[in-house]
């Protein structure tokens, strides 16, 4: 743990002499063993960064959604802040948690109605990363293509093991954040109570996965870009079912564990084993550096819930151009 420790705090200290490090190439992976704690995804210790973040101005080659994703049916629901002004601005703002003051990011559409229920995306940032960190680099690359169809959050996570802001959600403390700030979004913005969303780098895959896995997470579909249901919790043993789009290098020291991740999906939105290769898919137009790429989508998943697993060339870094694509499959709901 200490060699871990001691190689963190290097690779904060050393990002701007070590660029290839910090720039989304290939950021270092994790040397402890076991797949726990989680590698830092080579975010700078607090303050804006945006080494590693994923462009959102391609597609990269079309739909990731596949056929399976039908929309969820039914309509919006409307939180208790619709039909009102908006109670919330743009910016870093706090909330009370369980005796602790907690910080997030908000952007809400520049072009706000108030009758109009938003989706809502989080955006979980790595250990050792920050929110400022997910804002600047556009929030997982979304903000760029949402059109002002969302509103975006970067919440920001505490001191884990002395290493970094992080997402250990001991005892629950972090789901009790994103529980605090739903309830604030809801009853001050316009907010849809259906389709609450979550992606995120490293930890924040973790949070993501743990956020899907528990039966209060909320979340409509989880987009995790290398990732594990352990760090942040394990996975409770419940059965609500949460459509997943998940991203992960093969060079990955996560790479097991977030494998397994997945399957606890695909057991939940009653998928079979059978994988269907997509063509086209978020692996189109990618760079050489990351091929061979590949995306599947399980088959015979309940309807408006699909599960897709991209795996591509590279180690623990961000899911590289993909902005465009979460929000191909987070808008299909």
């Amino acid at each position: 743990m200490e060699i871990f420790r001691t190689s963190l705090g290097a690779m904060a200290l050393g990002c701007a002499a070590l660029a290839a490090a910090c720039t989304g190439t290939e950021t270092p992976t994790n040397p402890a063993t076991g797949g726990s704690p989680p590698s830092s995804g080579g975010a700078t210790t607090g303050g804006a960064s945006t080494g590693g973040a994923p462009s959102g101005g391609k597609a990269a080659g079309g739909s990731a959604t596949g056929g399976s994703a039908t929309g969820g049916g039914g309509g919006a629901a409307p939180s208790t802040g619709c039909g009102k002004p908006a109670g919330l601005t743009n910016g870093r703002a706090s909330i009370e948690v369980s005796g602790k003051t907690r910080e997030y990011i908000l952007a809400i559409p520049s072009n706000y109605d108030q009758n109009h229920p938003y989706r809502l995306i989080f955006g979980w940032h790595p250990w050792g990363g920050s929110a400022q960190q997910t804002a600047s680099m556009g929030y997982f690359g979304l903000s760029s293509v949402i059109n002002g169809q969302a509103i975006l959050v970067a919440p920001e996570g505490q001191n884990y093991q002395d290493a970094g802001l992080g997402w250990g959600n001991v005892n629950g403390e972090d789901i009790d954040f994103m529980h605090a700030m739903v309830d604030r979004f809801s009853s001050q913005l316009c907010i849809d109570q259906d389709r609450i969303f979550s992606t995120g780098f490293s930890f924040g895959a973790m949070f993501s996965f743990t956020l899907g896995c528990s039966q209060t997470g909320m979340m409509r579909a989880i987009a995790p870009q290398a990732g594990n249901a352990t760090t942040s919790g394990r996975c409770e043993s419940g059965t609500r079912s949460v459509a997943t789009m998940a991203f992960i290098g093969v060079d990955d020291t996560l790479l097991s564990g977030h494998r397994q991740a997945v399957q606890i999906f695909v057991q939940r939105n009653g998928c079979t084993t059978q994988k269907v290769t997509m063509t086209p898919s978020w692996c189109d137009g990618l760079s050489s550096t990351y091929q061979p790429c590949t995306c599947v989508e399980y088959q015979g998943c309940k309807p408006g819930y699909p599960v897709i697993e991209c795996e591509y060339k590279g180690g623990h870094m961000f899911a590289p151009s993909s902005g465009a694509t979460l929000w191909q499959f987070f808008s299909q709901f």
